[in-house]
């Protein structure tokens, strides 16, 4: 991690990932990639590796994100999806140069040009929702009880009965905020 910038939260599927850049959307947001490096510093993580970012191409990679979330939310709420976020979704899954490969462990991993632009990396990241939110992959769409996060994640767990986006900050923030509030309820009021 660069100093000064909170932690990415990385996670397996790369679209609800994507999405965690931004988080605690309902409480005191906590942007992950505020800066053009921030992005390719986070798109080298998941081997999208391109050679720059600008302003405005930061700009274009927040609408995608924002459109996944919106998208992904409706999909695990069971709602019709917002056709602009769709629109975004698909303008930027056809407008990139990226190829799938199989690896030598019989995984798909997807491989950018070597001229790697940012468009190609986005559309990427938009096939992968895409797939995701059409329920193409064996799991499906939660949200997170968390009430200031409430992030879609992908639950591929053998129960899908996952309630976190991610246990370690979600997860432990409110076991810990309960295990606070039954300790002050079971000591009652002091004398």
């Amino acid at each position: 991690m660069r100093a000064g910038f909170p932690d990415f939260r990385l996670g397996n599927v790369l679209a609800t990932s994507f999405t965690a850049t931004l988080t605690e959307r309902h409480g005191d947001a906590v942007e992950r990639i505020p800066t053009p490096q921030r992005l390719v510093d986070w798109l080298a993580l998941y081997g999208l590796a391109v050679d720059s970012c600008t302003d405005t191409q930061l700009e274009i990679a927040r609408e995608l994100r924002e459109a996944i979330d919106v998208a992904a939310t409706a999909a695990a709420l069971q709602d019709a999806l917002p056709a602009s976020a769709v629109q975004v979704i698909n303008d930027r899954s056809v407008q990139g140069r990226a190829a799938a490969i199989l690896t030598p462990g019989g995984m798909r991993q997807w491989q950018l040009g070597p001229a790697s632009r940012l468009e190609d990396a986005l559309s990427v990241i938009a096939a992968d929702a895409i797939e995701i939110i059409a329920g193409e992959r064996d799991g499906k769409l939660a949200l997170c009880a968390s009430p200031t996060c409430r992030a879609a994640f992908f639950d591929a767990s053998q129960s899908r009965t996952r309630k976190w986006c991610d246990m370690n900050t979600c997860g432990n923030r409110q076991k810990k905020a309960r295990f606070n509030a039954n300790r002050r309820k079971d000591s009652g009021p002091a004398e």
